[in-house]
């Protein structure tokens, strides 16, 4: 087995990159370009980022040059992945002549800071598992590609990518190619391909962006968050800092992040329940105040704002019913049955942490909040609204406050947050509160 790369996640890589960020960029101009656009497009990546994309496009032509991959398969591939909107051949050149253009110009701008002699060494990934994988994909789905391209041989030539010269390379063509002929994806297969980018070290978005995923419909009882979700989400993301500005712009964010695992609007669509939760519940303005307050670490202090809690949570509504219409316009809100049976054990565990919580407040060096007022809140959460909202907002506090806890406590908040079915590290966010002082 091949060394493997380096994960590109781990170098700030949030988009396509190298051959496959050259192809997409092509692809995306709407027009066939011609040889010296196509050159100046090289030149143009391999600047980017001060130079640190040559590396990767580069390394992806030298990767190809160094197989025995025949010139035909080389070609095919390079043609489907960029929509055919360049081909080599139309300006007097072979696949390797390419490959080679991309190489030089990669390798020149490396030089240009580095003063190498050198490229990098190339590192094909031909990892067997991970070839095999990538491989029963690329067969599985050749019928579709026959249909979306005239390029009848192309899966055979994709799968020779694969196990002849780089698994992750052959892996990013394929997916290249799938977005440039919009091959639907059922949500199953998606998930493999996200599982084997992972392996890969890619970013989630090189294989969830641009692909056309069946996505089932948004259905909130649907537990597919692997950390937190929700109204208790979104005030985790208002503690990092003072905000005192763009409130709906973060809200607006917060409604956006569905990962890349979820049908897009499944976030705004929880969001949108936890708030009609709130707000069509008997609890006053003030005590959803008190909670928002608490658990953002008034990180947006809506009372410095003179901004009440119902009229908040419609500010909220707002934000996620807008972001539904967008990706997600059949969908129709429903709240579902609170889990009512649950409340007498969330409520036992807040009360439990009470005692340990008398000397302390929410920040207390502005305008503090006494930790048994918070508490208090969330109480009423808990046995008037929803215990599962309730909980998830028990342990926001429970950080924001550095509550200590004991190592049978966070077994029984797991224990819980399982039968609610939380994520593998909703829970998890509490851990460093076990035997803290």
């Amino acid at each position: 087995m091949s060394e493997k790369r380096s994960p590109y996640a781990g170098l700030g890589r949030s988009e396509d990159f190298g051959l496959t960020g050259l192809a997409e960029f092509l692809g995306s101009l709407g027009r066939r370009s011609d040889r010296a656009d196509a050159l100046e497009a090289v030149a143009w990546l391999a600047g980017r980022s001060d130079g640190e994309e040559a590396v990767e496009l580069g390394e992806d032509a030298r990767c190809l040059l160094a197989s025995s991959l025949p010139d035909k398969v080389l070609h095919t591939v390079w043609l489907a992945s960029v929509g055919q909107r360049f081909d080599p051949a139309d300006h007097g050149m072979h696949g390797r002549a390419w490959l080679e253009e991309i190489s030089d110009l990669s390798t020149e701008r490396l030089r240009q800071d580095r003063r190498s002699s050198a490229p990098p060494p190339v590192l094909p990934v031909r990892d067997e598992d991970l070839c095999r994988a990538v491989a029963a994909e690329v067969r599985s789905l050749a019928p579709a590609l026959v249909r979306a391209d005239a390029l009848s041989d192309l899966a055979d030539c994709l799968e020779q990518v694969v196990v002849r010269a780089d698994a992750g390379l052959g892996f990013r063509l394929f997916l290249r190619v799938l977005k440039v002929r919009s091959v639907r994806i059922e949500k199953e297969r998606y998930d493999r391909f996200l599982g084997i980018g992972e392996r890969l070290g890619l970013p989630a978005a090189v294989v969830q962006d641009g692909l056309n995923v069946l996505w089932p419909p948004v259905d909130t009882t649907r537990r597919d968050a692997t950390w937190d979700f929700g109204f208790s989400r979104l005030t985790g993301l208002f503690v990092a800092g003072w905000h005192t500005t763009d409130a709906r712009k973060h809200v607006q964010d917060a409604v956006a992040g569905d990962g890349p695992e979820r049908t897009p609007g499944s976030e705004a669509a929880i969001l949108l329940e936890d708030t009609l939760r709130l707000s069509e519940s008997e609890l006053s303005s003030r005590t959803i105040a008190t909670v928002w307050l608490a658990a953002t670490r008034r990180g947006y202090s809506i009372d410095h704002f003179a901004i009440g809690g119902r009229e908040w949570l419609r500010q909220i509504e707002e934000v996620c019913r807008e972001r539904l219409r967008h990706v997600a316009p059949s969908y129709i809100p429903v709240v579902a049955p609170a889990r009512t049976e649950l409340v007498p054990e969330v409520l036992r565990e807040l009360r439990e942490v009470m005692p340990l919580c008398a000397d302390r407040a929410v920040s207390p060096d502005w305008r503090p909040i006494p930790a048994a007022e918070c508490l208090a809140a969330l109480e009423q959460v808990v046995a008037e609204a929803d215990p599962d909202l309730g909980f998830r907002l028990f342990l926001r506090v429970l950080t924001v406050l550095s509550v200590p806890l004991t190592e049978e406590q966070y077994t029984r908040y797991a224990g819980i947050g399982a039968r609610l079915g939380y994520g593998e590290y909703h829970v998890f966010q509490v851990e460093d509160l076990i035997g803290h002082s």
